[in-house]
């Protein structure tokens, strides 16, 4: 149930975090858009646990997670506009 709780917060993340900062060299797509949210509920909970807000058993929460969403499509925007020069 936790990995299934994670997809879904997971893309609701995405989908917030896409809206907050559209483009378009950013990913599209249902998966994509989960995947994204998942890799930003990891990083927020990475930076986290790293400067100290959160035990080594706890996870980013919401905000969180849609935070560390809009670090990876910023970075991921960044990669792709250096790309298509």
């Amino acid at each position: 149930m936790g990995i299934l709780w994670t997809i879904v917060i997971g893309f609701v993340a995405g989908v917030i975090a896409k809206f907050i900062m559209p483009g378009k060299n950013e990913p599209s797509g249902f998966i994509l858009t989960t995947i994204l949210g998942i890799v930003g509920a990891v990083l927020a909970t990475w930076l986290g646990q790293a400067v100290g807000w959160y035990n080594a058993d706890e996870g980013a929460g919401f905000i969180g997670a849609i935070v560390g969403a809009i670090i990876v499509l910023a970075i991921w925007g960044f990669i792709a506009r250096r790309r298509a020069t």
